[in-house]
């Protein structure tokens, strides 16, 4: 039995986050170059969104360009920003067939100026669309969404005793989204990578060894199988999960 047959509909993730490791190393292994395993991410990256079209996942966030990725060799840094305007030039038209809505977080104003018009442009195009939320993580890192949360509450003038935890979320560049319930993480590194510190609290966290470009269908349904099997319990014992599921 696949692992598609066998996930509760009625228990899916509300929103699944992914940080898409191994592009680089897949490539070595196929004896390219880097960009080489970035171009070949695409068709990963089109079975995660018809997955969670199929399970019916209202958010997928995927951590597609960090703030620490500006760091990286300049022919590279380029190349990943024309296969961006590339990629959301070619798949519109999937995402407009399949009721997606794409939205973007980080910092936008480190983007090129042709890649943030492309961007804009799917992202209007798709706004009416009403299913799974596809969010695109661009030039973002937790700290960095962390600090611009704090400057934001010092220019608007609040006092101390005005800032608690929903204050500071309705700041985060995530306000609009619930936290991530999945956090899907490919390569076989077991970290977070600073990719929504603050949202992942609670996350649950499912490491594979696969490399992104060899990421499909499959792949998606077993994270999310392997989700459902556990207990989430948000600090509280299991007996009284177990209570209020009685």
């Amino acid at each position: 039995m696949s692992a598609l047959e066998q996930i509760d509909k009625t228990r899916v993730p509300q929103h699944v986050a992914i940080i898409m490791d191994g592009n680089g190393r897949w490539a070595m292994k196929q004896k390219h170059e880097r960009l080489f395993g970035h171009n070949n991410a695409i068709e990963a990256v089109r079975a995660a969104v018809e997955a969670a079209v199929q399970l019916n996942v209202r958010y997928l966030t995927l951590y597609t360009f960090s703030t620490e990725n500006w760091n990286r060799p300049k022919e590279e840094v380029d190349g990943l920003m024309e296969l961006l305007i590339k990629a959301v030039h070619n798949e519109t038209k999937t995402l407009m067939d399949n009721n997606v809505r794409l939205q973007s977080i980080g910092d936008m104003q480190r983007i090129p100026e042709r890649s943030r018009k492309v961007l804009q442009g799917c992202i209007e195009k798709t706004a009416a669309n009403s299913g799974t939320t596809l969010v695109l993580a661009l030039s973002y890192s937790s700290r960095w969404e962390i600090a611009e949360a704090l400057k934001l509450i010092c220019r608007d003038g609040l006092n101390a005793d005005e800032v608690n935890e929903e204050t500071l979320r309705r700041y985060l560049t995530t306000r609009d989204y619930p936290d991530p319930d999945l956090l899907i993480r490919t390569g076989g590194e077991l970290r977070i990578s600073n990719f929504l510190l603050w949202q992942m609290a609670y996350t649950e966290l499912y490491f594979s060894d696969l490399l992104w470009p060899d990421f499909r269908h499959e792949d998606f349904f077993t994270a999310v199988l392997d989700f459902q099997r556990r207990q989430r319990r948000f600090g509280k014992t299991e007996a009284q999960v177990e209570g209020e599921q009685a």
